[in-house]
């Protein structure tokens, strides 16, 4: 997939700010670091988001008010009702319609100056490339293992600055890859390591939950979002110390920060000192992830064989026929007393292990297993098949698929 041509920035290179935009940035032009030389870069500036949810509603925000003269946007999804717990771009009014709209209309009611390009994609292997290489530098808002090591391995090829943030329940992480040196802002970053030295292989799938199985607390993606803003801020007009080599790691409920230092792997396969990766890669094979075209549609080689994946419709016609099997619910109390599915037995994930034994009478039936939206069901299938259990079978999207395609009344979280 291409693009069109460069984005162009919002103001000519010899830019004279207008009285209206002296007046709007008075506050960093007071500041000796910033001034006018530094609000002329961040005018200049051109900035790419992956991501329009929790980390990159305070981002687009904070950037646009700083006067960052280009925002780039990359998202495909729409706006849903529980967004709104945490990501700040969008508003009740907004709900159904896509987050690039929502979002350019927030930013464009913040600041004017800002020009906010969209691209309505989710960012892969193919398209990359032609995405990132017009902008000075990438903001990682992405909540997904194959997108973080795609986007780090596209801007480690492409020679941009990286800035990583990451949230999950209580906790949040930032730092900045240059692991080139940031080369659109003069190369003054100090080259550091990369993704890839800090996370050298994926987890197994499904090992790290994600928000949507695990929580978060609404207000952690702003504190790591602008902490992310900040330092895309300090990099576009050269000042203070980077997180370049440092890891800043945040505890919402201790109320702590602290920070871990990060140095280059000379054996990282992307920065290290013999490279074996030099183009981009499966991102979705190297992360373990079945692909659905492998699973979903494949049709049994015979009349006894049972498909390890079910939809909510297809699970719905079994019970109007009253077919026999046993439905697993591995979600957690709290999850369970908030909506269930009817006939379900609840499991726990965590508890499985010290009670798979209750299902035993059910090792060679058809079991279906179920979480919120199947990632953890999946986890429950690989333990149960290493325990003699087979016609196991995960509900493909959860009981948020059942709420979306069978029965609305359950509630959605």
């Amino acid at each position: 997939m291409s693009f069109s041509s460069t984005p162009p920035s919002s103001c000519q290179t010899q830019l004279e700010l207008t009285p209206e935009q002296l007046t709007r940035y008075s506050r960093h032009l007071i500041l000796p670091e910033i001034g006018m030389e530094g609000q002329k870069k961040l005018l200049r500036a051109k900035v790419l988001i992956i991501g329009a949810g929790g980390l990159g509603s305070p981002l687009a925000l904070y950037l646009s008010a700083a006067g960052v003269g280009t925002l780039g946007l990359v998202d495909f999804d729409n706006v849903d009702l529980s967004n709104l717990q945490r990501q700040i771009l969008h508003t009740q009014d907004e709900i159904g319609k896509p987050k690039l709209d929502s979002a350019e209309r927030r930013i464009k009611g913040m600041n004017p100056d800002t020009r906010v390009i969209k691209f309505p994609t989710k960012i892969s292997s193919e398209n990359a490339f032609d995405i990132i290489r017009n902008f000075d530098m990438v903001i990682d808002g992405t909540d997904n293992f194959p997108t973080r090591y795609l986007v780090n391995d596209a801007c480690y090829l492409l020679g941009k600055t990286n800035i990583y943030g990451s949230i999950f329940r209580f906790d949040g992480q930032a730092t900045v890859f240059s692991a080139r040196g940031g080369s659109a802002f003069g190369g003054q970053l100090p080259e550091g390591p990369c993704y890839r030295c800090l996370y050298p292989e994926p987890p197994p799938p499904g090992m790290v939950p994600s928000c949507a199985e695990g929580g978060v607390l609404g207000i952690l993606p702003g504190i790591i979002g602008v902490i992310q803003a900040t330092e895309a801020v300090k990099i576009i007009t050269g000042q203070g110390a980077s997180l370049v080599g440092r890891l800043l790691i945040y505890d919402a409920l201790q109320m702590t920060f602290r920070q871990l230092k990060l140095r280059r792997d000379p054996a990282c396969p992307l920065c290290g000192v013999n490279p074996s990766i030099k183009q981009l890669i499966d991102y979705q094979e190297f992360c373990g992830l079945t692909k659905p075209s492998s699973v979903v549609g494949r049709e049994p080689s015979n009349a006894k064989e049972v498909l390890p994946v079910i939809s909510a419709k297809e699970l719905k016609e079994k019970m109007d026929r009253k077919d026999k099997f046993l439905l697993v619910d591995v979600r957690e109390v709290f999850e369970y007393n908030i909506a269930k599915i009817p006939g379900s037995v609840l499991i726990p994930l965590g508890e499985l292990p010290n009670r798979f034994e209750e299902l035993r009478a059910h090792e060679h039936e058809e079991i279906v297993v179920h979480c919120r939206s199947g990632g953890r069901s999946q986890r429950a299938i690989d333990f149960l098949a290493t325990q003699g259990f087979s016609g196991l079978r995960n509900l493909t999207g959860g009981i948020t698929a059942w709420s979306d395609d069978v029965d609305p009344s359950v509630p959605k979280y």
